[in-house]
């Protein structure tokens, strides 16, 4: 995993090229106490992150998803959608719509 800062937020890619998309963290919106968690927004992760966990988490379109500071995220289905999205090209076209394992 690489770590670097992509417009001032931290930015998390795999070392290997071309296997996943990158994750960024930062704050949601000016004067907004909540955070996100931001994906290449013409990816599709969203969409795939919202079939499996809709119910669990709060989206901002097709690029974030987006945590209220007072509550913890639950943390399993979290760390699945970053699996999802660090290994987003691993997957090829036919299978992104599967959850990673």
């Amino acid at each position: 995993m690489v770590e670097c800062l992509k417009w001032g937020q931290p930015a998390y890619l795999t070392e290997r090229p071309k296997s996943g998309s990158t994750i960024r963290l930062g704050g949601f919106k000016r004067n907004d106490p909540r955070y996100a968690l931001y994906v290449h927004c013409q990816s599709g992760l969203i969409g795939l992150f919202r079939d499996h966990y809709e119910d669990l988490f709060s989206f901002e379109g097709n690029r974030a998803v987006v945590f209220d500071p007072d509550n913890l995220a639950p943390l399993e289905p979290l760390k699945h959608c970053i699996r999802m999205a660090l290994t987003y090209h691993l997957r090829g076209k036919s299978r992104r719509s599967e959850a990673a394992v």
